[in-house]
């Protein structure tokens, strides 16, 4: 009797971790969504098709190289602490990579390195965590026409709007023109398909 009450009081306790870990991993991405600070990256989209993840736009950062002079300390794979700033058109860059968290209150990625250049323009090439925007799968194609339709005409931006605090990062939206992506391809080429649920979220 008392082996079943044990078994039974393991069985719940496991229940509520199962049930806690996603629980936990929801709540971090909208604290970061409604407290982190907001930085815009540009972006170059390309529109694979994954079976298994569904239909989304993989985004192609512009700004993934961070300057350092000490290139003899870092490989490919290390954890980096890429500090962030802003350019003179209030996009995101990253200005210094640290080996340990900073310990300012300036906002940093904690993310790896993908690879190190050598050469006049030497740094290190980051791995972005928010490269993928799932959408559901009739509206990706259009999506993905929009932003190189975008990328053609140089009066047109797109960027990714991200969210990010104490090393963490959340894809907020995607937008063209200061419009969210969905609300663009609707209002420009709205699709001939009967309605579905949406699917956005963050990759």
């Amino acid at each position: 009797m008392l082996n079943k009450k044990i078994i039974l009081l393991l069985f719940i306790l496991l229940a509520l971790v199962q049930l806690y870990v996603p629980a936990k991993m929801i709540l971090d991405r909208e604290e970061i969504i409604a407290t982190g600070q907001e930085y815009r990256f540009k972006t170059a989209p390309v529109d694979p098709y994954d079976p298994f993840r569904g239909r989304y736009i993989t985004l192609n950062f512009q700004q993934i190289r961070v300057p350092v002079t000490n290139l003899s300390d870092w490989k490919a794979g290390d954890k980096v602490y890429a500090v962030l700033g802003t350019d003179e058109e209030g996009f995101a860059k990253f200005t210094t990579a640290l080996k340990s968290p900073p310990d300012t209150d300036q906002d940093y990625l904690a993310t790896q390195v993908e690879y190190v250049i050598n050469g006049d323009d030497k740094g290190l090439l980051l791995r972005l965590p928010f490269n993928r925007y799932y959408m559901e799968e009739f509206k990706a194609p259009s999506a993905e026409q929009a932003y190189r339709d975008a990328r053609r005409d140089a009066e047109k931006r797109g960027y990714a709007l991200v969210a990010i605090k104490e090393g963490k990062a959340v894809l907020k939206d995607v937008l063209i023109e200061g419009v969210p992506i969905k609300e663009y391809i609707e209002s420009s080429s709205p699709l001939e398909k009967e309605p579905v649920p949406d699917l956005f979220r963050e990759g």
